[in-house]
Order: structure tokens, then sequence, then C-alpha cells
């Protein structure tokens, strides 16, 4: 497939840090007496991919707005700190042999719909950031993630570039935004229609972009 840029989605599509915010927001959620249940990594598969204060209303729609806005975002804090001190490897087999692979023939992007600092919290522990041109997320922008391609699109003068990611709403984020879709078919989520490549793995696609 040719293109002049590889965009990419990270959760379920690089990476699955599910367990790790889990453990995060538990320990934050912990310490009130007036949220009675606890987060799974298989529920933030669910919830991931949503801007930050969807989520929040999602999960605490029984709290005042501000307060719950305010404790998601203390959750956050919580999960970029152990983002950076976790010895796991949250990484898909393969990415960063992969990223390294192609942001030799072609340049590579993310864009998410997380909070900032999440990215980088990452990215530093990994030391990915070498193989990405940009990246922006809903942080950064405040806009919905079809938006958010357009405007790296822009920014990095990209006229024929592709979205890689795993859920429908990826899918119909670039579909608004007038891209092809590769779809992260070992990622969290299924599609409804059908996209313009599947992946089975990270390492699909390079075969993908040859």
């Amino acid at each position: 497939m040719k293109t002049d840029g590889i965009i990419l989605d990270i959760d379920g599509t690089l990476w699955n840090s599910t367990p790790i915010v889990a453990e995060a927001w538990n320990e934050i959620i912990e310490k009130r007496d007036d949220i009675p249940f606890r987060f799974t990594a298989k529920q933030l598969t669910q919830l991931f991919g949503r801007p930050l204060p969807v989520i929040a209303d999602m999960v605490f729609p029984f709290l005042e707005e501000k307060e719950r806005y305010d404790l998601i975002n203390e959750c956050c804090e919580r999960e970029h700190e152990l983002l950076r001190a976790s010895t796991q490897n949250i990484l898909y087999p393969g990415v960063a042999e992969t990223m390294k692979a192609l942001c030799k023939k072609i340049p590579l992007f993310i864009v998410s719909n997380c909070q900032n600092g999440y990215i980088e919290a990452v990215f530093e522990y990994y030391s990915l950031e070498r193989y990405f041109t940009d990246y922006l997320c809903w942080g950064d922008t405040h806009k919905p993630k079809s938006e958010t391609l357009k405007l790296i699109m822009q920014k990095n003068h990209c006229t024929s570039a592709v979205y890689v990611g795993d859920t429908q709403g990826d899918f119909d984020a670039a579909s608004a935004a007038g891209i092809p879709f590769i779809h992260a078919a070992y990622g969290f989520g299924e599609l409804t229609s059908p996209p313009a490549a599947s992946a089975a793995s990270v390492f699909e696609l390079v075969k993908i972009f040859e």
C-alpha cells in the first residue's frame, strides 16, 4: 500500500497498558467510600479509545461533573507514575522492530484520544519516540479524533496518509477524515465494516506497506 504517512492509534494497536492502568485507577478510588466497584483490565479495553471526559461520564455518572473530571485526572496522574515505574512489557510483540523498519521508508505518526502525558510516559520508558515524526492526542486538540487526524496531516503535509487502529471508533474517525483504515485485528475491537487491509499481528504491517 502506497502512502506518505502511517498514523497509528496506541491502545490496542501498539500496546496494552490496561493491567497497569487498572491498578493505578483502583489505587485512587480505593481511597474513597462512595465508589463501590473496582476496574479490571478487561473492562478498560472497552473504555479506551474515548476522550477522558467521556470515560469519566461513563464510569462516574453519580458524581458531580467537576468531581468526576478531577477524579479521572487524579487516576491518570497515578497511571503515568506507574507506567514509568513498571517493569511489565506492555508493547505488543514486534512493535519496536516493526516501527524501526517502517520509519525508514514512511513517516510514522500517532493520533489518540488519550490525555496529555500518556504517550510521553510510554515513549520515555521504551525509547519509542525516535521512530515517530509527530504525534497528537485529544489532550492537545480537544477535538474529535477525525479532526485530530486532519490536523496532524495538515501539520506534516501528508496528502495520502492511512490510519492504523483496532476499533470501530478508529474506523469511523478515519472514514470521517477521508483516509483508508488498516485494522489491527489483534487489538481490542472488532469492525462492522471491511477495512482497506487487516493485520493479524504487528509484524504484518511491514508486509502491508511494502
